[in-house]
């Protein structure tokens, strides 16, 4: 197996930090020595890391995660500059520069803003940077939070082009079943599909130290698995983890695309990943059939139902009728006329708002499905 030229690797508190809580400087050393490594063998590497609030909690002196918004904000302000400093510190060592990189659901929603983020990140790489992008906390919101970086590293992956995504956490994979709980629990060493047996694997977050537990790990490996881009999990405290991924060694849980599936091109992955979704629409079975299995369109006779309150051209979750996610897509019309709309055909809609106003509730070619 080739190696791959570009690398994003995230990393999770959990994995970042010791078991009181504070910044590991021997683990980031021993990443920083993993991506040295890699570099040196021609395979550039983002890292995407996660810890920001855990070393502001240990710079601020609090003993466990606060939960108001101006406490973490500020823990994210204190942690971000010794994060970044840990890493930039070793690497500067290896004669290698560090950049600081701090994004939100925000800076990327519109286009423009996303593809300036796409050029910042690619001429970093090209300067022979590592890029180190965690959210910047400091100022999201939750209504523009990506709420865990395994989705933020997703959408980075898209972001740069990326060969292979590395999700570096405190377990070693997905299992059949929680491991702790059930001994009979094997390691899943590869995946093709996000389906529903393998969601209903997935559990919660794992530690006090983490927003993200392996059902947001499954939600960014299935986008990945829609980009074209391999996903690994596995557990970034495990020796050379990441070098022996990047290699092709088989380590912990690898989501891939069969040879010659299709993927989804970047504008699509912008709808999917970067966009906040402003309401959802559900399916009948009949419309997702048409939309999983034979690459359709939306059309309002296939909507069984529709919540939130959006505008014509905003972003909507696409669900079954059940609730299950599909994919995210670019709405044809408001929330208030396809309420109106839902479950007519074309040629209905037509009679009232005339041709032109008789589409398809979201297009093919603006949607991303899962």
């Amino acid at each position: 197996m080739a190696a791959p030229a570009l690398v994003v690797a995230k990393v999770g508190s959990s994995t970042l930090v010791d078991e009181t809580g504070a910044l590991d400087a021997a683990f980031v050393r021993e990443l920083c020595d993993q991506v040295a490594r890699l570099m040196a063998a021609g395979t550039r590497v983002v890292v995407v890391s996660s810890g920001a609030v855990a070393a502001g909690r240990d710079v601020l002196g609090f003993s466990e995660r606060p939960t108001d918004m101006a406490s973490l904000q500020a823990c994210a302000a204190a942690g971000q500059a010794r994060l970044t400093q840990a890493y930039a510190d070793v690497l500067a060592e290896r004669g290698i520069p560090c950049a600081q990189v701090l994004l939100t659901r925000r800076d990327v929603m519109d286009r423009e803003a996303f593809l300036s983020a796409r050029t910042t990140l690619t001429r970093l790489l090209e300067l022979g940077a590592v890029p180190v992008v965690n959210e910047n906390d400091t100022i999201s919101t939750a209504e523009f939070a990506f709420g865990d970086n395994d989705m933020l590293g997703a959408l980075v992956a898209a972001l740069a082009g990326a060969e292979l995504y590395v999700i570096l956490s405190d377990v070693d994979g997905l299992y059949t079943a929680n491991p702790q709980e059930d001994p009979d629990a094997r390691l899943i060493e590869r995946v093709s599909e996000v389906d529903h047996a393998i969601t209903a694997m997935a559990g919660g977050a794992g530690t006090s130290f983490g927003t993200g537990g392996m059902s947001s790990k499954l939600r960014a490996a299935r986008a990945m698995l829609a980009a074209g881009v391999p996903t690994v999990i596995c557990r970034g405290r495990r020796p050379d983890a990441l070098v022996d991924v990047a290699s092709g060694q088989p380590v912990g849980t690898r989501f891939e695309a069969p040879a010659g599936a299709p993927h989804e091109g970047g504008r699509k992955l912008w709808i999917g990943l970067a966009e906040v979704p402003r309401g959802t629409i559900a399916l009948d079975a009949g419309a997702e059939r048409a939309v999983l299995e034979r690459g359709a369109s939306i059309l309002p006779v296939g909507v069984a139902s529709t919540s939130g309150t959006y505008a014509a051209g905003d972003v909507v979750s696409v669900t079954t009728e059940s609730g299950e996610l599909i994919g995210r897509g670019i709405a044809r019309y408001s929330s208030e006329d396809m309420q109106r709309v839902r479950g007519l055909r074309l040629d209905v809609i037509a009679r009232f708002l005339g041709e032109a106003g008789a589409q398809p509730a979201v297009h093919r070619d603006d949607l991303l499905v899962f």
